[in-house]
């Protein structure tokens, strides 16, 4: 393995200031699988899932900056808009399709989950919680939008419209008649919540969540 292989371990990733989340969301994918990224990036997540668990990844972004940067790093990205574009996928196309700290960023993050769990026999999900505590203190004491590691842009500039919690998301996943087979949250030191709690805890402790989802049999 080369140097600039990425390997499926957080303490690594964390040394090297990457997104833990996306070790969590490679380990929720099985090796060989067929998979989409939606809002891709830099592609970041498609070169761990290519050279950790040999899948087939694409992926799909917004920006040409982020398509330039993928496509450089010779990976299948293609340019698209997650709110209008994924109407245009057949049913069943991908095993996984993954949406990771992208959900608070789109226009219809209903339709966007919906289109997921079509086109993917299971769908991925990953985004910041904006029921932590450290949020909720920030409000009540200060009275002002937070301003965290994960959500380090301020209000004005940032891309986020669609802000949600654990709870708000797990009631949506209910909506959606969806099934959750794996949860894991991450704390503010990208540690994961390792002990099994309600949901109100993990909406409390979490930072960050990513939910391994399937459609109901």
């Amino acid at each position: 393995m080369s140097s600039r292989e990425p390997v499926l371990d957080e303490g690594v990733v964390r040394q090297q200031g990457g997104r833990v989340d996306l070790v969590v969301v490679a380990e929720m994918v099985a090796p060989g699988s067929r998979v989409l990224d939606v809002g891709s990036g830099e592609g970041e997540l498609l070169d761990l899932l290519a050279t950790t668990r040999g899948c087939d990844a694409r992926g799909i972004e917004l920006s040409r900056e982020g398509v330039n940067a993928g496509v450089a790093r010779g990976l299948a990205v293609v340019q698209g808009d997650a709110d209008v574009d994924l109407a245009h996928y057949p049913d069943d196309a991908f095993d996984y399709v993954i949406l990771s700290q992208t959900l608070q960023a789109t226009r219809r993050p209903r339709w966007v989950l919906e289109q997921m769990l079509r086109i993917g026999r299971k769908a991925i999900v990953s985004f910041p919680n904006f029921g932590h505590w450290r949020s909720r203190l920030d409000l009540m004491i200060y009275g002002r939008m937070p301003v965290t590691d994960n959500m380090p842009i301020a209000w004005y500039e940032t891309p986020n419209i669609h802000f949600c919690t654990i709870r708000d998301f797990v009631a949506l996943v209910e909506l959606l008649d969806a099934r959750i087979e794996k949860a894991v949250a991450l704390d503010s030191s990208g540690h994961r919540v390792r002990v099994n709690m309600p949901w109100w805890v993990w909406n409390l402790l979490g930072e960050q969540a990513v939910f391994l989802l399937n459609r109901k049999k």
